[in-house]
């Protein structure tokens, strides 16, 4: 078992029932204005069950999603059927598949706190070579209960900011939003850019 998803192939199902039900709109509203005009190139790391995935490529975008749940990235593909989709077995903190590759958009959500201090410094170099000149990362935190069975840290802004900016990137955006499904979570998220 990859680190991190502990959880999601036995609860696949479900979970790719409820975040469905979430829209993209709604859960990234803090940044939909930064995201730039259709046609880019976006890698969605950890895509789940694909809804973030396929908002992107609703709008014309050419869209890498790494998932390494089987049940979730074979159940994301059969929600999502895109063709400018393109489904990927990978996972951090190396992803190389995709090394050598650069992307306008570099998409994390609800995927960072799966990792370890140790962990997330060794990933925020490879996340960050995948992002090309002048685009930007997408990395969104969580913090409260970890639920049962589930591997996660509390990762704080700081860090998270350190460790971008160590490899070049600038943070231009800050959202803090109470979660609208689990209570006592809030999630901070994070737009950088690289020059």
């Amino acid at each position: 078992m990859i680190n991190g998803t502990q959880g999601y192939e036995q609860e696949a199902p479900e979970l790719l029932q409820r975040y469905e039900q979430m829209t993209f709109e709604h859960s990234h509203s803090g940044v939909l204005d930064l995201i730039p005009p259709p046609r880019i190139r976006v890698l969605d790391i950890g895509a789940g069950t694909g809804r973030d995935a396929a908002w992107f490529a609703a709008r014309g975008d050419e869209v890498t999603a790494i998932e390494p749940t089987r049940a979730m990235r074979e159940g994301a593909m059969k929600l999502h059927p895109a063709p400018n989709i393109m489904w990927v077995d990978d996972c951090l903190p190396d992803i190389a598949s995709v090394r050598g590759r650069v992307f306008d958009v570099v998409w994390m959500s609800a995927v960072w706190m799966h990792f370890d201090a140790a962990e997330r410094a060794r990933m925020m170099p490879n996340v960050a070579a995948l992002v090309a000149p002048g685009a930007a990362l997408m990395i969104s935190l969580r913090h409260g209960p970890i639920p049962e069975g589930r591997r996660m840290f509390e990762v704080s802004v700081d860090e998270t900011e350190a460790l971008a900016r160590a490899e070049g990137l600038t943070r231009v955006r800050r959202e803090n939003i109470e979660s609208s499904y689990a209570p006592g979570v809030f999630w901070d998220r994070l737009w950088f850019t690289k020059p």
